[in-house]
């Protein structure tokens, strides 16, 4: 399965300098927030796969969810045999409709119990936001996520797909592995060959 993941900004080589035919190879999109509606929509509909999303911290600035894709934000979904659990927002560093205390994130995961348990896992982790310690930041805006970590400890997923850290922040890798896991930061865009 070729996977398409993209996050926080709207990738020129895939918008601005557009060809057709240049999306027909994927089977799936993955989006893992910040990025515009019109963007979703221009996405899903030149590539003619599903685009599935998780809500960044800035989306509450989207004033309408984006035709012909699917939130997948507090579930556990199955595409093409690929078990697929999404987790949007970012740690909260101020008031807005996308942002968790980390025991606001950590009661989210524990409502998928039930959903993960019939899936009997997940395959891959969709996130906005990155686990603590994986290629964050210690300020409030960039932490990650401890509760990601145990749920990449208990469950093991191939892939873990975040965005939120721009990689032009700094020295941040694209890819990291942690034990079993292939830790993706999705910034802008990232083309990922699956295979289950």
């Amino acid at each position: 399965m070729r996977i398409l993941a993209v996050a926080d900004v709207e990738s020129k080589f895939y918008y601005d300098f557009y060809t057709p035919g240049k999306l027909k190879d994927f089977d799936l999109i993955i989006a893992c927030g910040d990025l515009d509606t019109e963007y979703l929509e221009f996405l899903v509909t030149m590539a003619g796969c599903p685009l599935l999303y998780v809500h960044g911290n800035h989306d509450d600035r989207n004033c309408r969810e984006p035709e012909g894709c699917i939130c997948i934000d507090d579930t556990v979904c199955e595409v093409g045999g690929v078990r697929i659990m999404g987790l949007g927002g970012s740690y909260r560093y101020r008031d807005g409709k996308y942002m968790y205390s980390e025991a606001q994130m950590k009661r989210r995961i524990n409502r998928l119990w039930f959903s993960l348990k019939k899936s009997k896992g997940v395959d891959i982790l969709v996130t906005h936001a990155p686990a603590r310690h994986l290629n964050d930041f210690d300020t409030l805006p960039h932490r990650g996520f401890e509760c990601f970590n145990e749920l990449i400890e208990k469950y093991k997923p191939k892939l873990f797909l975040h965005g939120h850290i721009h990689r032009n922040y700094g020295s941040i890798p694209q890819k990291t592995v942690v034990g079993d896991t292939v830790v993706i930061n999705a910034f802008e865009h990232c083309v990922i060959d699956y295979v289950n």
